[in-house]
């Protein structure tokens, strides 16, 4: 069983960044490809950005491209996203999750889930 625990979150004012980490235990890190999710007040949750195991692979929602960078250290068995230019529209509750297939974070049904940590973006 796999525990995933994000942390980051918060207030930012719209063209600023913020940098999301989440941190795994109970599991292989380097075994699961780590994705990110969100979900705004009112709306589906959405997939977000998806990492290979060894961090070879990344891929990205259209509306974040140019501006998150999802990364891992396997050493520290844990994923980041790096927010960049963010904008009110990027408010959600940011979600974490793992999965030893890419595959199914893509089609956000990853295996495992975080808690989630919210991200405010707002002057």
């Amino acid at each position: 069983q796999v525990q995933l625990v994000e942390s980051g979150g918060g207030l930012v004012q719209p063209g600023g960044s913020l940098r999301l980490s989440c941190t795994a235990s109970g599991g292989t890190f380097s075994n699961y490809a780590m994705g990110w999710f969100r979900q705004a007040p009112g709306k589906e949750r959405e997939f977000v950005s998806v990492i290979s195991w060894l961090g070879g692979s990344t891929s990205y929602t259209e509306s974040v491209k140019g501006r998150f960078t999802i990364s891992r250290d396997n050493a520290k068995n844990t994923v980041y996203l790096e927010m960049n230019s963010l904008k009110p529209e990027d408010t959600a509750v940011y979600y974490c999750a793992a999965d030893a297939n890419a595959g199914s974070i893509r089609r956000s049904s990853p295996r495992y889930w975080g808690q989630g940590t919210q991200v405010i973006v707002s002057s």
